[in-house]
């Protein structure tokens, strides 16, 4: 098992095991954009050599039949419990909505499959939950499944509709919803009273944090592909697959969520906050490497194959300009419906020229009025969740200085005028709650993994 210190700079949510959550699919808007190139994958001959030798298998082998075990029709009966193809179709669908519709042929089928896996897993979830007396109330569930419509601003009756449109359905939603409350549930009860974190190992995290100051620190996202030898050719072909989904436009908490078996695969592939350090060297060095937004791999690990998107950057326990807070003034020119990229541009010019004229936010009002053009105020803007290329320009302007114009054929011309700036406050250490929180969650999820590991193993599933 791979082993990774505990992010503590950003406290999250108690992850519920290796099965990804709906919810927070159904949540997930970030795009990746392209990012780095696949990296080449190392050979496997050595490995595939002794897992031979250790198997005793003939270097000439003939395969009797045409048993695929990567193609299986998508339905099955787990202890007893019916996975129809319908349940799957729902579910997939879902997938899709997530990726924006644009999903291959191909892709499909794949997700497909890896959709009965996940549905396994959660219908082994409410089993063993139920068998340990844990039942989730139809009411509950109902809590949930509101405040994910409100989520996405409509009723539960407008969700239902909304569902049915896009080839799912509520109940599809709702029985995931189940197995998460359920095995979150079980996972409280049965493992985490049994987890211990001492007051040495706090204070070794804090003192190693105060070491590294100043050192760089990245917000990882991860999916991790677990493989042997034998079937490792096939993982990387899969993880390369993925790449060129996400490349494309795919979400990647939405493909970590479905094809991660990291711990972190409930939460998009998260690991949070961690230092190069942290990682196994072979991921490190990748992610030291790569620029934000970008994305890498296959990256070979122990027992393994990773894919890795960097989401943020940052030094550990200093203060970032990025999380300054800003007052603005937004000037803004739509172009009437039909202007040409010519006109666009003579009236952008125009724009520019009128803006000069600003000197503080005091004329912005005055300005903007002679211009025709609207005058939105907003304040605390972080400078980090601005577009990258308005972040550099907006740090390096002064009180009353504005942006040079920016903007679309489409969404008109506007600049952002500085009233205020509000810098952060020095960063100090996560407390010692908030890093105990956090090396006991890293315990009690890889706990998890292994009470799914030997549910899966002791399981009757018949597949049809």
């Amino acid at each position: 098992m791979r082993k990774m210190l505990p992010a503590p700079f950003s406290p999250r949510r108690l992850v519920r095991g290796v099965r990804p959550g709906l919810n927070m699919l159904l949540l997930s808007s970030v795009l990746v954009g392209s990012g780095l190139a696949p990296l080449r994958a190392q050979t496997v001959d050595d490995d595939q050599d002794f897992a031979s030798q250790q198997l005793n298998l003939p270097k000439d082998l003939t395969v009797f039949g045409k048993s695929d075990p990567n193609v299986r029709k998508a339905t099955a009966i787990v202890n007893g419990r019916i996975i129809t193809g319908t349940d799957v179709d729902q579910r997939l669908a879902l997938i899709i909505t997530a990726n924006g519709g644009k999903v291959s042929d191909d892709e499909k089928e794949r997700l497909r499959v890896q959709v009965l896996r996940n549905l396994i897993d959660e219908t082994l979830q409410i089993q063993e939950a139920a068998a340990n007396d844990i039942k989730i109330a139809p009411e509950e569930v109902n809590q949930s499944y509101e405040r994910v419509a409100g989520n996405f601003r409509q009723s539960p009756g407008q969700f239902d509709a909304y569902l049915r449109e896009r080839g799912s359905a509520p109940a599809s939603i709702k029985r995931q919803i189940e197995g998460e409350l359920a095995w979150s549930r079980l996972l409280r009860r049965n493992i985490q009273p049994f987890v211990n974190v001492s007051e040495e190992e706090v204070k070794s995290v804090v003192d190693r944090l105060n070491a590294a100051k100043g050192s760089d620190e990245f917000r990882i996202g991860e999916i991790y592909l677990s493989s042997t030898p034998e079937n490792r050719p096939q993982i990387i072909a899969n993880a390369r697959n993925i790449i060129e989904q996400i490349q494309k436009g795919g979400s990647f908490p939405a493909y970590a969520r479905q094809f991660s078996e990291a711990s972190t695969a409930a939460v998009g592939g998260d690991l949070g906050w961690i230092r190069p350090a942290q990682l196994p060297a072979e991921l490190a060095q990748a992610a030291t490497e790569m620029q934000v937004g970008q994305i890498a791999g296959p990256i070979e690990t122990v027992g393994g194959v990773s894919i890795l998107y960097v989401m943020d950057k940052r030094k550990v326990l200093t203060a970032d300009p990025r999380d300054s807070l800003l007052s603005l003034k937004q000037l803004s020119v739509l172009f009437p419906q039909g202007t040409t990229k010519e006109q666009a541009s003579a009236k952008a010019a125009a724009f520019a020229t009128a803006i000069k004229e600003i000197k503080g936010c005091g004329q912005a009002n005055e300005i903007g009025a002679k211009i025709g053009a609207d005058v939105v105020d907003n304040d605390n803007v972080k400078v980090r969740d601005l577009p990258p290329q308005l972040q550099d320009i907006l740090l390096n302007l002064q009180v009353g200085e504005s942006t040079p114009p920016f903007g679309s054929i489409t969404d008109g011309v506007r600049v952002l005028v500085v009233c205020g700036r509000d810098d952060p406050a020095s960063a100090n250490a996560p407390d010692a709650e908030q890093i105990q929180a956090q090396l006991e969650e890293e315990r009690v999820n890889k706990r998890a993994r292994i009470y799914l590991r030997d549910l899966r193993r002791d399981a009757v599933i018949e597949y049809n």
